[in-house]
């Protein structure tokens, strides 16, 4: 575990180096930030993998809130965030349309029952 620490913090050191070549503006541009931030993922789970120590570990999370909070806290997301709906309404949404079968089957054997051509 002391070792998997240590190299923890390399990596975060690493990664604090990388974010040195990117300006204020460019924080929140995933072009600009997407290869320091996988460099410090695939430092933290390659080094956990080499080790058998397992991933994800409380130690990597705190490596990786930690960058969340130091450079991406101001950062806006472009698109809306979808979410599932209530329970409730998810509920209604599914039992709504099986509920609906049996009455237009009804409706279909009730109509044809009546034997005349339909124009």
């Amino acid at each position: 575990e002391e070792v998997y620490t240590n190299i923890t913090q390399e990596c975060w050191e690493r990664f604090i180096d990388l974010m040195r070549n990117v300006t204020a503006s460019e924080l929140c541009e995933w072009k600009v930030i997407s290869r320091p931030y996988s460099w410090l993922q695939d430092c933290l789970e390659g080094w956990a993998d080499r080790l058998r120590y397992g991933y994800p570990n409380a130690l990597a999370e705190q490596y990786i809130f930690q960058s969340h909070r130091r450079y991406f806290h101001n950062c806006t997301l472009e698109h809306p965030v979808y979410f599932d709906p209530p329970e409730d309404v998810l509920l209604a949404m599914i039992i709504a349309p099986i509920c609906l079968i049996p009455f237009l089957v009804t409706l279909v054997i009730w109509r044809s029952k009546d034997g005349k051509a339909q124009p």
